[in-house]
């Protein structure tokens, strides 16, 4: 008995949209269980912290190499100095802006050495590693259509030889890391005033470093425009100097950061920020039992 080719043809549809529905739903489940992994052993909002680091590492960058590429061309539109202070100001801000989201580290460095020193957990630094590098990479490729026909993005490249970069970088990344850890770890430090204290010391280091090694003191800082400008020269410099300057660093306030409270100190001290918080509209402390605060 001979099979109607059109019952063939419709069986073989039927059979290849099964297939497909089939593979559709392995692909479902597939996703399904990973974003049930993802819940498991992230915790809620994080993705909102990635996307954080992402935006406030955007920022970093363009406002940092968009002024320091001004300057090189002409410093008559943006000094060296400004190009400085423009660095310190952005970490400041961002710090303020985004610092209770996702801490605002916009530096691979800085996430890895605070994970080193277990004050971060090691399952979220490749996400927040690639956020900053997005980030980074993102803003480098925007100023190369802006700024065109200026090249040099503000790329960091060693003026010296590639050691006296590397030092230079160590040491002004380890200052900046011991700040950063005094400020941001350390529950008896004057957290309020975290975001100048660390924008202080960016613009500082970087004004000493910038004729040396550029000051990026930031690994995403310089892999954007490096990839944007096509500009590689020296660039390990710009990866181990940071990683090397930040574990030091952290690890050093660790060492001397004061673990035991005395026996007259149980009470938090209060800082002056705290004190205007606390008052109440008369001007008096609410009486409350400091205990009770801890």
């Amino acid at each position: 008995m001979e099979i109607d080719s059109k019952v063939i043809n419709n069986l073989a549809e039927a059979h290849e949209v099964v297939s497909e529905e089939n593979s559709q739903y392995r692909k479902d489940q597939k996703l399904s269980i990973v974003w049930r992994l993802f819940e498991e052993h992230y915790p809620p909002g994080f993705l909102k912290k990635v996307v954080a680091e992402i935006i406030a590492t955007f920022l970093l960058v363009f406002v940092t190499c968009g002024s320091a590429a001004l300057s090189t061309s002409d410093e008559h539109r943006v000094s060296k100095l400004g190009a400085s202070v423009a660095g310190g100001l952005i970490v400041t801000v961002m710090i303020y802006a985004v610092g209770h989201i996702s801490g605002a580290h916009m530096n691979p460095a800085v996430t890895f050495a605070f994970a080193a020193v277990r004050h971060f957990p090691w399952k979220q630094v490749p996400f927040y590693a690639a956020a900053q590098l997005t980030g980074a990479i993102v803003a480098s490729f925007i100023l190369l259509q802006l700024l065109d026909p200026i090249k040099n993005l503000g790329t960091t490249t060693p003026s010296g030889t590639e050691i006296q970069a590397l030092i230079m970088e160590i040491v002004v990344t380890f200052s900046m890391m011991f700040i950063t850890s005094a400020v941001a770890t350390d529950t008896k430090a004057i957290g309020e005033l975290a975001g100048i204290a660390v924008g202080s010391a960016v613009c500082i280091t970087s004004i000493l470093a910038g004729p040396v090694s550029g000051g990026s003191m930031n690994p995403a800082r310089t892999i954007g425009p490096a990839i944007a400008s096509a500009n590689y020269r020296g660039i390990w410099v710009y990866v181990v100097g940071p990683v090397s300057g930040t574990l030091m660093g952290a690890w050093s306030y660790n060492l001397i950061r004061v673990k035991e409270n005395p026996a007259h100190a149980i009470t938090p001290r209060l800082s002056s920020f705290k004190l205007r918080r606390l008052r109440s509209d008369d001007g008096q402390l609410p009486n409350k039992d400091p205990l009770n605060t801890l």
